[in-house]
């Protein structure tokens, strides 16, 4: 039976997936502070505050194998706007260290391989200057802390192999592999049509991978802890054992079924 940090760690992660993002820090503009007062609730000048941007994701296909669609983008720019930056995805009000204050959508003319032109949505985030976090801002000014992860819940995640929901449902699919379909092999991968809930930025030190713990179905219902992201199950006798020895210790610990995952 898994131990206790064990157990913490897999309560922590039911629901959640992390997509890399990248931060660079930039000057207060006068938009800038006028957006950071709206949700700051004492009104604070351009000398109290360090600001930073990030790229949260693109709608490329990544090295998960997940693509965004241009809603699911759009979903996320309304709902990452005052959302909270956090460090290494350890939720508490004292690791609270930003807050997201402006989204944006920056589109090219480069066409994506789905023929959508290359969109990446920016965040702006602002921190108030304390005696506490000034380490922090000279790491992420000098460029130490550059890499981020974003967390939240997608509405869909179509497979691309047989159609599936697998917000809804289970397929056994694996992004990354190839599969035998009308027209020759195809490598699997899951379109994010829309997303439903944004939770928040974090800086990490290496951005989350499926490598660090897969979870192959969006219902939060199957987990394989595999060393590569890219590996199935050596058969379906397998993943059926594993999602069995996973249910039963999600019933150990008195947990119900999780409906989101999180990026």
């Amino acid at each position: 039976m898994a131990n206790e940090n064990d157990q913490r760690d897999i309560v922590e992660s039911f629901g959640m997936m992390q997509k890399a993002a990248s931060l660079d820090a930039h000057a207060v503009t006068e938009d800038d502070l006028k957006a950071i007062n709206k949700l700051a609730p004492v009104a604070l000048s351009a000398e109290e505050v360090f600001t930073f941007k990030a790229v949260l994701c693109d709608n490329e296909v990544d090295r998960a194998f997940d693509r965004f669609t241009l809603k699911a983008l759009q979903d996320m720019q309304k709902l990452f706007l005052g959302k909270t930056v956090i460090k290494d995805h350890h939720r508490s009000t004292d690791n609270q260290v930003a807050r997201i204050y402006k989204t944006e959508l920056v589109q090219s003319e480069k066409l994506t391989k789905s023929g959508e032109f290359y969109t990446q949505l920016v965040a702006h985030c602002y921190m108030v200057r304390t005696a506490s976090n000034a380490d922090l801002i000279a790491e992420i000014k000098g460029g130490i802390k550059k890499e981020g992860s974003v967390g939240f819940a997608p509405s869909s995640s179509i497979c691309s192999i047989c159609g599936t929901d697998n917000t809804k449902t289970y397929c056994r699919h694996w992004p990354g592999k190839s599969y035998d379909k009308e027209g020759g092999p195809t490598v699997c991968t899951f379109t994010l049509a829309g997303v439903k809930d944004a939770y928040e930025f974090s800086l990490v030190a290496v951005p989350a991978q499926r490598a660090a713990g897969v979870s192959k179905s969006y219902t939060g219902e199957t987990v394989y802890e595999k060393a590569e992201p890219e590996t199935p199950p050596e058969s379906d006798d397998q993943a059926e054992a594993e999602k069995a020895k996973e249910l039963q210790l999600r019933a150990r610990l008195g947990l119900t079924t999780a409906r989101n995952k999180t990026y």
